[in-house]
């Protein structure tokens, strides 16, 4: 069993394995120390995979379109990266390549690599790394910001040329959603119950005290 402190009373306490869907409370103040989620990898996986298709949507479909004096143009996420490329703005560009589609891309593939390998315990030694890598890389994927950013452009253009909102717009906002979804349903303790460590053994499952 696991001892832990209290984060609310400083109380030491031992933590017995907990059921699915039970929770752990603080023995004085009744504080939730921990729970056992109800197949976190399942939704947490279904939620990365539903992120991946969108991802691909937002950086392949233009994010708005522009017209202006009978003109029209319309561009991309990597689009726009490539025309500060272009026009010398070379830190400008790879700072949004980065943040708007390397590091989501790179979080989406930890993270499905963690979940597929974990399905079946024990998991491979290297899956720890990886989900690692996952956590270090995860604030670096800033689609809030540029969608912010996004939007305040929209204002200040609006006054100069008809904006139409274009599907990558939309599947950049269901991205933001989908990553604060997979936050909110991912536990890495489980992850971490189902990692095979080196010598063989598999960790031992320990979640909460004072069960409900």
């Amino acid at each position: 069993m696991e001892i832990v402190a209290c984060p609310d009373c400083d109380l030491l306490q031992r933590l017995p394995p907990l059921p699915p869907g039970g929770k752990a409370r603080c023995l004085r103040c009744g504080h939730t120390l921990a729970s056992a989620p109800t197949d976190s990898i399942d939704r947490t996986l279904a939620l990365t995979l539903t992120a991946a298709i969108v991802l691909i949507v937002a950086n392949t479909s233009p994010l708005m379109g522009l017209s202006a004096v009978g003109r029209q143009a319309s561009t991309t996420i990597i689009g726009g990266a490539y025309e500060m490329w272009l026009q010398g703005q070379d830190v400008t560009a790879m700072v949004v390549a980065f943040c708007a589609v390397i590091a989501p891309a790179s979080y989406i593939l930890f993270m499905l690599t963690v979940l597929i390998a974990v399905r079946r315990p024990p998991a491979p030694h290297w899956v720890g790394e990886m989900l690692r890598w996952a956590e270090s890389i995860q604030p670096w994927s800033m689609s809030e910001v540029m969608m912010l950013g996004i939007l305040v452009s929209l204002i200040k253009i609006a006054e100069l040329a008809t904006v139409v909102p274009g599907i990558g717009l939309f599947a950049v906002g269901a991205l933001i959603f989908l990553f604060a979804a997979i936050m909110v349903t991912f536990h890495p303790s489980e992850v971490w119950q189902r990692v095979e460590w080196a010598e063989g053994d598999v960790p031992p499952v320990s979640s909460g005290a004072g069960e409900s």
